[in-house]
């Protein structure tokens, strides 16, 4: 499977529909009024249509061998997330140096939720990476603190990369930095334990009685719940929008009104269905574990677990999300984009901005799709075998780009502080006036 002309119309379009903040015409955010369906194979589209929010005429990607190595013998720290995703940097360092013999790529583990912070303090001290991994939404605070540095060839980058990535990294007309994979999240479940996934709320709530019941001990449905990252589809019924429409309204965050209340009333209501465990024991890795195990039949993931699942020999399929109360279309997931950045305070910027470059070139996309199993960013034919793939796509298009203001800084703690407490049975409208307020401060 070529997934260009599906992820092109569905995850480019749907990440430039959040962007752009284009319309809402049934209340539920991106993507047409229809009744959520597991998606086994992606739709084909006779040609592969422009990219909408791309502003230059589109180029061939460039040839890796193209990039400039420079003469100086180098050393480049570059900061990765252990796993499949560390492999990945190992691998295309290998071929960086082969196509640059003059520069060596030393791959270090940080883990992506911690690179922008450890940068802050490592960073000026000296001793932080040349390159490093983050999510878009920290784009905000990385500029503001000067941590990074921008792009050094943005046609470059946007011949590599659909445009709808790339303005996903700018800011005020500057991008600042070179996306790697998107990514959102969705429904997983095992087909030995579910017939088929549901659809909507009220299914869902009949599914997870009924195989409760059945099923003594395992869970119909289980997964991070102290973790906004997966929580943040509590707040979005009626168009609600964390930071508004367009994600840039520092002064109002839209966490505690009422549509987002209603919301989290919900998700609290489901504790008593998932066996009444507290959120700190279902944090990602036993809810992870309760999956591979056999033990829970649905589960919210991304395309992170894909080869996890796979060597735990599970037979398990993808689905758009279930809709939520009162909505008619799947729940709306976050959307990024994994993004390579050039620190600041790297002494080689060159090789630096080479090396992030080189990874978007459509050699390391496909070498990235192979080993990780993420969605690629790039402009070129990407292929992917995985049949999961489709589904992950297929919810990019119910998917909302995560805002990446400096204010995101203190959404993490905040939310993840106030709804592992809604879950643990704390007053939903307390907890977001109060996680509300802690934003708002931050924002100044």
């Amino acid at each position: 499977m070529k997934l260009r002309k599906i992820f092109t119309v569905g995850a480019a379009v749907a990440l430039a529909a959040s962007l752009a903040a284009c319309g809402d015409d049934n209340g539920n955010g991106a993507g047409p009024a229809e009744t959520p369906t597991e998606t086994e194979a992606p739709p084909v589209d006779p040609v592969d249509p422009v990219d909408p929010v791309d502003p230059v005429d589109p180029v061939d990607p460039v040839d890796p061998s193209a990039i400039d190595c420079g003469d100086e013998d180098v050393t480049l720290v570059v900061w990765e997330s252990l796993g499949a995703e560390g492999d990945f940097v190992v691998q295309a360092g290998e071929a960086f140096s082969a196509v640059c013999p003059n520069i060596t790529i030393n791959y270090v583990n940080v883990e992506l939720g911690d690179t922008a912070t450890n940068m802050a303090l490592d960073g000026p001290a000296g001793t932080g990476a040349d390159v490093f991994v983050g999510p878009h939404d920290v784009l905000g605070a990385l500029v503001e603190q000067g941590l990074i540095y921008p792009v050094a060839n943005e046609a470059a980058l946007r011949a590599n990369v659909l445009g709808s990535f790339v303005n996903a990294l700018t800011l005020d007309g500057t991008t600042w930095g070179y996306p790697i994979a998107g990514e959102t999240w969705t429904m997983v479940y095992n087909r030995d334990l579910v017939d088929t996934p549901p659809r909507t709320w009220d299914e869902l709530i009949s599914f997870i009685e009924t195989f409760n019941e059945e099923n003594p001990g395992m869970f119909g449905l289980a997964y991070d719940v102290g973790n906004f990252y997966y929580n943040s589809m509590w707040m979005t019924m009626d168009g609600n929008r964390l930071f508004g429409p367009y994600g840039t309204n520092a002064s109002d965050p839209e966490v505690n009104t009422p549509a987002s209340v209603a919301g989290f009333t919900y998700f609290q209501s489901l504790r008593p269905l998932m066996r009444g465990v507290a959120s700190g024991d279902l944090d990602t890795g036993a809810v992870d574990g309760l999956f591979m195990a056999g033990q829970s039949a649905i589960h919210l993931t991304g395309p992170w677990n894909v080869a996890n699942f796979d060597e735990a020999g599970l037979n398990w399929g993808v689905a758009t999300m279930f809709s939520l109360p009162g909505q008619t279309t799947p729940a709306l997931t976050f959307a990024g984009t994994r993004t390579m950045f050039v620190s600041a305070f790297s002494e080689h910027q060159d090789a630096a901005h080479a090396f992030a470059l080189f990874m978007t070139t459509p050699e390391m996309q496909q070498l990235r799709v192979d080993i990780t199993g993420a969605l690629p960013t790039s402009t070129a034919d990407i292929a992917m075998d995985h049949p999961a793939m489709a589904g992950f796509a297929a919810q990019m298009e119910f998917a909302f780009v995560m805002p990446s203001i400096p204010a995101m800084g203190a959404v993490w703690d905040a939310l993840n502080t106030a709804t592992g407490n809604i879950w643990d049975g704390a007053d939903p409208q307390s907890e977001l006036d109060a996680a509300t307020a802690v934003i708002l401060d931050a924002a100044g």
